[in-house]
């Protein structure tokens, strides 16, 4: 696993290989500078033992500050470069993990979880960026300041650079202690304050609910709760903090007093000078930072190899619904006739079918509404047309063509399918409208909301069409949520429309007067799925679901002769409507 892992590193190094080795060659200058400094600062120091002239300190001093100067540079260019090369593939990650999100089907995204996704595209794309950037530098210049400024320290007293570094060890087990401590607590703080963002943003999405039932306080309690254990957190990681870097510092401390201890024996036996050890006091300063960061960066490697695999497992995964291989031409104009053949349908990790043997046909301009009782496959059959579930091949039909041999662009573009809950986004009223065309022009988009009847409504908007709707529409009722979603889909001019209780939240006056604005105005094959039968007593046709099966099919004069489901639920609602106007 270790080897596919670096196999990773190195195809996501790879398009960025010409900068990785300019890094690497300026990491390699940083170190022969850093070397190249105590070893000057050892010969000016010695050859004051012999004699001081101020010119010669002076030029050598000099010679220091522009060794000094050029190794800051250097450092800075090859900081840029590698922690460049990470935030380049930063972008390029998360703008490729966006595209496959996109391709893939709805049924994944919410059975992962909008909150999995989001942490991989996020959390995980960032510790990437840190494998490749940090931990790719930090790994690289302490291997290179180890092969540089070892042999520079044995070449100088090998007895005394091995007592000088004989403590780094510990301050490595120590740094991959804490360190490791350190990660879950930033990771235990990062998920509080998610907690916490969370409760803000439902709060403020459900503040009606919040005022309607009281719950002021609730909330508040909820916010305390989650407020403190994010400042336990937090405290819990400075006290982690505030224990190894002192903890470091006295490691390091030691390692220098150790050093200073005896190499004043080696002065004093003159098997050393003073130059000497001024030398061995820089070079062990010098590997104290590597060393003290090796233990994080290991800790950042490991996360950055788990967040890896958790990316490349996103961007391997093949959408259930996709492009056929060899697609088919659709012939325009579409007539819009529709057809299934014993279809089925079954949910992964259900028992059952939830479409079992459904065959039907609707003609070209017809009205059909597809009635059944709760759980029967009114809704799978909406999102089937749509291809947003995946459908069998030689099972459903459009104009004759298998829909699963059509492009989902070409299929989506002829069949404008309008869910119950439309979803709204946060912008203005005319953008939703035409989100499905954006370029379309205001006299288009005005024609869609006057054949979804939202047009009247929006004329009591003080901002008009360029009226904000708020997060999921929050600013609107939930009949002009529906409207709105039905006039984005009415801008498209699909030859089909399918609408998928899109007109529950509507008045049965405002749900005729839509639909026949919408036949007056268009020749379109409209299918009509709907509980509320008084609205599908006035189509052409109506389809009877039960259990995933066609059980009748007919006019509403016709069906409620026979004893049948059909009649029942009719009796149903009737009774229903009754109870309401007694009340």
């Amino acid at each position: 696993m270790a080897a596919f892992r670096l196999d990773l590193i190195r195809r996501y190094l790879k398009p960025h290989r010409r900068t990785v080795l300019m890094g690497a060659i300026a990491l390699v200058v940083v170190n022969i500078l850093s070397v190249t400094i105590p070893l000057e600062v050892r010969r000016v120091i010695d050859d004051l033992q012999e004699g001081f002239a101020f010119s010669d300190v002076l030029q050598q001093a000099g010679w220091i500050v522009l060794l000094a100067t050029s190794m800051g540079v250097v450092r800075l260019i090859s900081r840029q470069l590698v922690f460049g090369v990470g935030r380049q593939v930063e972008v390029e990650l998360r703008q490729k993990l966006f595209d496959q999100m996109l391709q893939q089907e709805p049924g994944w995204v919410q059975q992962t979880g909008s909150g999995e996704v989001i942490s991989r595209a996020t959390s995980d794309v960032e510790n990437v960026r840190r494998l490749l950037g940090f931990a790719v530098l930090s790994l690289t210049n302490t291997v290179l300041a180890y092969a540089f400024t070892l042999p520079a320290m044995l070449a100088i007293d090998p007895g005394l650079t091995v007592a000088a570094i004989s403590l780094y060890p510990v301050m490595l087990g120590a740094v991959r202690l804490f360190g490791g401590r350190m990660m879950r607590e930033q990771r235990r703080q990062q998920e509080a304050l998610a907690g916490l963002s969370e409760l803000i943003q439902e709060d403020l999405s459900g503040i009606a609910a919040i005022k309607i039932y009281s719950q002021e306080e609730q909330e508040l309690n909820a916010f305390s709760s989650r407020n403190r254990g994010y400042r336990d957190t937090a405290i819990q990681l400075a006290r982690t903090r505030s224990t190894l870097f002192p903890l470091l510092e006295g490691i390091s401390s030691i390692s220098l007093l150790l050093l200073l201890a005896l190499g004043s024996g080696q002065l004093q036996q003159g098997t050393l000078s003073i130059g000497g050890l001024v030398a061995l006091i820089l070079y062990v300063e010098r590997l104290v930072f590597p060393t003290a960061l090796l233990g994080f960066t290991l800790n950042t490697f490991q996360t950055g190899q788990v967040s890896l695999e958790r990316v490349e497992e996103l961007l391997s995964r093949k959408p259930l619904i996709s492009d056929p291989i060899q697609p088919e031409s659709l012939e325009l104009p579409v007539r819009g006739e529709l057809e299934a053949r014993n279809l089925h349908i079954r949910y992964d990790g259900s028992d059952c079918d939830t479409l079992n043997g459904l065959s039907f046909q609707i003609h070209s301009g017809e009205l059909v509404a597809v009635v059944g009782p709760v759980g029967c496959g009114k809704t799978t059959l909406a999102r089937a047309l749509g291809r947003m579930v995946e459908v069998p091949a030689n099972q459903l039909f459009l104009d004759g063509h298998d829909l699963t041999n059509l492009r989902l662009n070409d299929l989506r573009e002829q069949i404008a399918l309008v869910p119950q809950e439309g979803y709204l986004f946060t912008s203005s009223l005319a953008d939703n409208l035409r989100y499905g065309e954006p370029e379309a022009d205001s006299g288009r988009v005005e024609a869609a909301a006057d054949q979804a009847r939202l047009l009247g409504d929006v004329r009591g908007f003080p901002d008009g069409m360029n009226t904000l709707v708020g997060e999921r529409g929050i600013t609107l009722s939930g009949g002009q949520r529906q409207r709105t979603a039905l006039g984005r889909a009415l801008l498209l001019k699909a030859p089909v429309l399918v609408l998928d209780d899109a007109l529950a939240s509507v008045d049965n006056n405002t749900a005729a007067e839509i639909l026949a604005s919408v036949r007056r105005q268009t020749q379109r094959t409209i299918v009509m799925i709907s509980h509320q039968l008084s609205a599908a007593a006035a189509c052409d046709r109506i389809l009877v679901l039960d259990q995933g099966r066609l059980v009748q099919q007919g006019h509403h004069a016709d069906l409620i002769k026979e004893q049948g489901l059909y009649r029942s639920l009719w009796e149903r609602e009737q009774a229903a409507e009754r109870l309401e106007t007694v009340a």
